[in-house]
């Protein structure tokens, strides 16, 4: 069953309906324009389309009745992939959160991501299986939250904390905000937790059912392993079954042993904890070291003269590759220099992880959910 509505309480008797009927559910996001709309439902084929205009019967096929969910990804460049997630996936995702976080069924969630995205539906699905009661919200202001003064957990991304941060929103009331997405630098969290805000740093993907991984320990059951080439593998109770209608992109996301592919680098610390570096693909390597754009971003992210970076890279005949940092300025008056940024990032970084090329720029590419498209 595909479904193109907005987020709001009309969700609520669909996806009871779904759970009774055996039907697995695809969120489809009301931003999409209508030609990317008819190439999704061309690749997921659903049997029955939910929208503005009511219930009706396409020609398409059935999904798996163990499937709860097929959620498009939504990854930063190419052909979003669709994450078939099985009911007990989502079982077990929703209730090791809920154990890890003290999360009841009299605990309210304030719902105010795109149902499309596995975080916006999990919120949901909290009401669904735990009872837990949900207000939905389509504008996360500082309004909203200050009309919300039960609601005890909810689950943003950065560019939301960031605004309400902005806003001075009084978030003492929250017993934890999980953010997810994209990362949350260093300056973001710090102004989080000075404002009395308790965020949660989650890591995860659509096809480990969300988050995973809370402030860099996994949730209970969820196994995460560095490869020897710094790849992050995830097994456990979470995953999805596979990519609908895709054989050969579900056998490349898992190896032999089950676990799954993430594309994402990092380290596990002798403690436990889990330290994501960003994507494999995202990696500069100049002058033969290897080095992460998130870590430089964060270096650069505390200048005065910089209100948004992102960092890749451009090809260099003495470096092979050189580091470029595009930065949209503070002040247009005023912007930063190239050298006062490496001046600034030479504290906390390496010599060769600095940026050799500034371009100045009025926006930053993201996706929905904030993260930088690179390419």
């Amino acid at each position: 069953m595909a479904v193109a509505l907005p987020p709001g309480r009309a969700w609520l008797p669909i996806l009871r309906s779904a759970l009774d009927l055996g039907f697995a559910v695809l969120p489809l996001h009301m931003g999409l324009t209508t030609p990317e709309r008819e190439r999704l439902l061309e690749r997921a084929r659903p049997t029955v389309l939910v929208d503005t205009d009511g219930m009706r019967r396409v020609d398409g096929a059935p999904a798996d009745e163990a499937i709860a969910l097929v959620i498009a990804t939504s990854g930063t460049s190419g052909t979003p992939a669709l994450a078939e997630l099985p009911h007990s996936a989502v079982d077990a995702a929703i209730r090791a959160s809920a154990v890890v976080l003290g999360a009841g069924a009299t605990d309210r969630w304030l719902s105010c991501l795109p149902l499309a995205h596995i975080g916006g539906m999990l919120v949901v699905y909290r009401h669904l299986l735990l009872g837990a009661p949900v207000s939905f919200r389509s504008q996360l202001t500082a309004g909203t939250v200050a009309g919300l003064p039960d609601a005890r957990f909810t689950s943003i991304v950065p560019t939301q904390l960031t605004r309400l941060l902005d806003a001075g929103a009084g978030l003492r009331h929250f017993r934890a905000m999980l953010v997810g997405g994209s990362g949350m630098d260093a300056p973001l969290r710090d102004r989080a937790v000075a404002a009395g805000a308790p965020v949660v740093q989650t890591y995860g993907m659509t096809e480990t059912c969300g988050g995973v991984v809370y402030d860099g320990r996994p949730l209970p059951g969820v196994e995460v392993h560095a490869t020897a080439g710094s790849e992050l593998l995830i097994r456990g109770p979470t995953l999805m079954r596979g990519y609908r209608l895709d054989q050969a992109a579900t056998a490349a996301a898992f190896d032999a042993d089950g676990w799954l592919r993430t594309g994402d680098g990092g380290e596990i610390d002798a403690d436990g904890t889990v330290r994501v570096r960003g994507k494999l693909a995202d990696v500069i390597v100049s002058g033969g070291e290897k080095i992460w754009p998130a870590e430089v971003e964060a270096a650069l992210a505390g200048h005065p003269g910089v209100s948004a970076v992102a960092v890749s890279a451009s090809a260099d005949r003495e470096w092979g590759q050189r580091i470029v940092a595009r930065v949209v300025p503070a002040s247009h008056s005023a912007p930063p220099t190239l050298e006062s940024l490496r001046t600034y990032a030479g504290a906390t970084i390496a010599r060769h992880k600095l940026p050799r090329e500034l371009i100045l720029v009025e926006s930053l590419d993201r996706t929905a959910l904030g993260k930088i498209r690179r390419r």
